[in-house]
C-alpha cells in the first residue's frame, strides 16, 4: 500500500508491507545502510559516500549519499539517524540535499507469519509554489516508482507472505 496525503504544506507518503521473515531479519537488513542500494532503482545511481561502521544503528549517525534522481541531474544527500529503538523503529531525517524538510520514520510490527514494515515520510520542497507544483508533478510520481520498486524487490529478497 502507497498513499499520499497533505497537511499545512507538507506531504506525508504512508508505505505498508508484509514480508515473510522474523522482525530480527527485518530489522537487520533495513537498519544496515549498504542496503539501501539494493533496493533503489539502479538507474538512480545511489551510492554511500560516507565511511559506514560496522557497528549497530545509532541516534546521531550520519549518513551521506550521491543519487542522480533524473538522467544527468546528482545531488549529495546527508541524512541523520535521529531515533532509534532496537527491532521496532528508526527515524532518519535529511540534514543536507534537496528537499526542505524530509523525516522518514522507518517502523517493524511483529505479525503472524512476519514482519509488517511502516514506512512514513513527511517531505517539503524548497521554492514556495513552484516547489509544490513540481512535487504533484514529478516528486510525488518519482517517489511512488522508488517505493513501487522497493516492494518488488523485497519480495524478491524475503518471498511473499502467507498472510
Amino acid at each position: 500500500m502507497i498513499q499520499f496525503s497533505k497537511h499545512s504544506g507538507i506531504v506525508t507518503l504512508l508505505i505498508k508491507q508484509k514480508i515473510p521473515v522474523s522482525i530480527n531479519k527485518a530489522w537487520n537488513f533495513f537498519s544496515t545502510p549498504q542496503n539501501l542500494a539494493d533496493i533503489t532503482p539502479s538507474h538512480m545511481g545511489f551510492r554511500i559516500t560516507s565511511r559506514i561502521n560496522n557497528y549497530e544503528m545509532y541516534p546521531g549517525q550520519i549518513i551521506s549519499y550521491r543519487v542522480f534522481p533524473f538522467p544527468g541531474i546528482g545531488t549529495n544527500w546527508v541524512t541523520e539517524i535521529t531515533h532509534v529503538k532496537n527491532e521496532e523503529y528508526f527515524v532518519d531525517e535529511q540534514r543536507f540535499g534537496p528537499y526542505a524538510m524530509w523525516h522518514h520514520e522507518h517502523h517493524f510490527l511483529s505479525i503472524p507469519g512476519g514482519t509488517e514494515i511502516i514506512d512514513q515520510v513527511s517531505y517539503k520542497l524548497p521554492l514556495g509554489f513552484i516547489g509544490q507544483l513540481l512535487e504533484r508533478l514529478i516528486v510525488r510520481k518519482k517517489l511512488k516508482e522508488i517505493f513501487n520498486f522497493r516492494q518488488k524487490k523485497l519480495v524478491e529478497v524475503f518471498g511473499i507472505p502467507s498472510v
